[in-house]
């Protein structure tokens, strides 16, 4: 499996077929599992025998899923979670301790930004903020060592880069895991590991399960973390997956590439319809040339992905003007999906964050993300159009 390309291993990586030779692959919907005898019981909860213990610990389907999937990121182990936060907070909790530094970009998710800002700081665990674009931050950042470095590239919803290269460099010079979301870029978009980073997380919420259906996560990495503190964190804390939700995004895996490379097609039309149209103050798209970091966006990820943010001119009730016009992009929070989606970060998802740090990442009343699906992108343009000029 490992010497497929990632289509084939979209399609085939993971599957063992049971007796019954089925060609979809099953659904193990059981919490726990039997055993022949009260000796083979000790031996695999001992960890001396192969079996499974309880479905919280692990699970024929969730395990097709998270092979999948590390096939596809290029990792060498995967852990699912019930959601992208689970994911995030298992990532970074089942190794901090008090005292413990973390660095990260600024630009970042609301809750992640509460994560690290709050829960965490609750356990004395300080986390230093930066400017992601800006080096020089970094180097000064990581001077006092710190036990994990955090970034989002695509941020969400500013669309900002970070040279993950480049920060993995400094991180490993620091003694520091790199930890990258690529939920924006998808393993097919990006490639972090290959790029230097230690472990990267997903919320499969998006664009993995990519038609509004379940919730979940992962994490990815080395087998030294994925099997050793983050395997005891996530038994004995309980952030699993189910096994129906495992089984849906393994099956949408099958078509990630089509999919996001068909949602990137519509979006970088979109965002260039966008950039000549009245009523917009500022577009952002990571490969369009207006994009201050279009380099790096061009050197880092294979296209510019689904997300398209806007600034529409007027402030607050423009933008909630032109987002109740939009008649095929539905108002939601989420992203990633095959129906076109329309946010206003402010007051949705970045809106229990203090006006301050919206402020520091650029998120204005003005802003509105759009998450471009998979309809006609002509039928989408025309949405646009009729929904800026009224």
């Amino acid at each position: 499996m490992d010497q497929w390309r990632p289509r084939t291993r979209q399609v085939r990586g993971g599957h063992e077929r049971t007796q019954f030779g089925e060609t979809a692959e099953g659904i193990f919907l059981t919490s726990g599992y039997v055993y022949d005898t009260a000796e083979e019981a000790a031996s695999v909860f001992k960890g001396d025998s192969e079996g499974y213990i309880y479905t919280r610990y692990g699970n024929p389907t969730i395990a097709t899923f998270e092979e999948r999937l590390r096939l596809l990121e290029g990792a060498e182990a995967a852990r699912a979670t019930a959601s992208g936060m689970a994911a995030v907070f298992a990532a970074l909790a089942c190794e901090a301790n008090t005292g413990d530094r973390i660095v990260a970009s600024r630009s970042l998710f609301g809750s992640t930004v509460a994560v690290l800002g709050q829960l965490l700081a609750r356990w004395g665990i300080e986390t230093t903020f930066v400017d992601g674009r800006d080096l020089d931050e970094w180097d000064r950042a990581l001077a006092q060592s710190p036990k994990f470095v955090y970034l989002e590239t695509p941020s969400n919803p500013m669309l900002e880069l970070v040279d993950i290269a480049a920060v993995a460099e400094r991180a490993h010079s620091a003694g520091a895991r790199l930890i990258v979301d690529n939920v924006f870029a998808t393993p097919v978009l990006q490639h972090p590991i290959e790029l230097g980073a230690d472990i990267v997380v997903y919320s499969t919420t998006k664009h993995l399960d990519g038609q509004g259906r379940t919730l979940g996560g992962a994490v990815l990495g080395s087998a030294e973390f994925i099997d050793g503190p983050l395997r005891e964190f996530q038994r004995h804390t309980g952030p699993s997956i189910s096994p129906f939700n495992a089984w849906v995004v393994a099956k949408s895996l099958e078509t990630l590439d089509l999919r996001v490379r068909e949602h990137s097609r519509n979006a970088e039309t979109l965002a260039a319809f966008l950039a000549g149209t009245g009523g917009i103050g500022r577009v952002l798209y990571p490969t369009a040339d207006s994009h201050p970091q279009v380099e790096l966006a061009r050197r880092q990820m294979e296209a510019g992905g689904s997300m398209v943010s806007v600034e529409i001119e007027g402030g607050r009730s423009a933008a909630f003007r032109f987002m109740n016009r939009l008649k095929l992009f539905d108002i939601s929070n989420n992203l990633g999906d095959t129906k076109s989606l329309a946010t206003h970060p402010a007051t949705t998802t970045h809106s229990k964050i203090t006006p301050e740090q919206r402020e520091s990442m650029g998120i204005t009343e003005s802003l509105v993300r759009l998450s471009v699906g998979l309809e006609d992108v002509e039928d989408l343009q025309e949405d646009l159009d009729r929904a800026l000029t009224g």
